[in-house]
């Protein structure tokens, strides 16, 4: 791909974090944003995060965040002290939902899973979940915030339709899965900290679509592993691409096309979801943080000339706790 073609459709490339270098946070903030906690594994307690009193539940559902969306979790730990267990409840949540998939032989035993989640969403309107530690503190989520039972179960009905293993027909139907998944989930994080305003629900359906289609295209080499391909079929089509070009992890020209389109795309969401940036309320902006880390791999596989299996793609971002924490302080998405 030409730098010509790249500049002329997202602009020229931005080093490190937009700004960054333009005003200098306060003295002391760089050493506390080193002590954010670390990733599963690192031997670390996250007593610490919870704070003394901690349930067992409440714990659960960092260790799964800390195990299972690292991203997620740090952007959690920057949520004002009063939505942060709710918000851990609400992508706990998720990931039991998102792993259902992956962790299933038979489509049956995933349907019977999603049933399960069905009903504790139900048992919890009644106040009466179940006893599984997720249930348990989104249970309290839903009483300490109101939150919309609709949103809830549109992200467990777009998450059972997915249980198929079919690429998406078009760009416009991995869309409506993100809108119903990933910005249904935004919506909820809005309702947590209090937030109703159509400024901040326009930018959260943005963002929800960037984060389907970047999560889309970030799956793609372990799905291929496993011999599977869910990448819109019209733009595979329209660059005479076909799956077994991404099975074969080819690097061809037309291949690379494929992914600058969908890349473009997550990048337009970006860009229209912060047009909104002057009209959101402030306090909406902890639950737009993951911008940042869908920023970073946007940026990293156009430096890397849109190929989706470069080793570079794979490696974890050890600066993401301090690109989160300066722009948490900077009151930006």
């Amino acid at each position: 791909m030409a730098a010509a073609t790249l500049v002329s459709a997202w602009g020229p490339l931005r080093p490190g974090v937009p700004g960054l270098c333009r005003c200098r946070p306060p003295r002391g903030l760089w050493a506390h944003a080193w002590r954010l906690p670390e990733p599963a594994g690192s031997g670390r307690s996250v007593t610490a995060v919870s704070g003394p009193g901690a349930s067992g539940t409440d714990l659960y559902c960092l260790e799964l965040l800390r195990k299972r969306d690292y991203e997620g979790y740090l952007c959690s730990l920057l949520f004002p002290a009063e939505s942060r267990s709710s918000a851990f409840a609400l992508r706990a949540f998720n990931v039991e939902l998102a792993q259902v998939k992956d962790s299933v032989s038979e489509k049956t035993i995933g349907l019977m899973r999603m049933q399960f989640w069905k009903k504790t969403v139900d048992d919890i309107y009644c106040d009466s979940p179940p006893h599984q530690p997720v249930a348990i503190e989104l249970w309290k989520a839903v009483k300490r915030h109101n939150l919309t039972k609709r949103w809830l179960m549109k992200i467990i009905d777009e998450r059972e339709k997915n249980l198929d293993d079919k690429a998406y027909r078009n760009i416009q139907e991995l869309e409506n899965y993100a809108e119903n998944t990933q910005s249904s989930l935004l919506y909820l994080t809005l309702e947590i900290l209090g937030i109703k305003d159509l400024h901040a629900d326009h930018a959260a359906s943005h963002i929800g679509k960037a984060q389907g289609i970047v999560t889309c295209l970030r799956a793609t080499p372990y799905h291929g592993s496993r011999r599977r391909v869910f990448l819109p079929m019209d733009i595979c089509m329209l660059h005479g691409v076909s799956q077994e070009d991404f099975l074969r992890k080819s690097q061809d020209k037309n291949v690379r096309d494929v992914v600058y389109d969908m890349a473009s795309q997550a990048h337009l969401h970006l860009k229209h979801a912060r047009s909104f940036h002057k009209s959101v309320p402030v306090k909406a902006f902890p639950a737009f943080l993951q911008t940042v880390a869908l920023e970073d791999y946007l940026k990293k596989i156009q430096q890397v000339d849109f190929d989706i299996f470069h080793p570079s793609l794979q490696q974890k971002n050890t600066l993401l706790p301090l690109s989160l924490y300066i722009q948490s302080w900077r009151k930006r998405y």
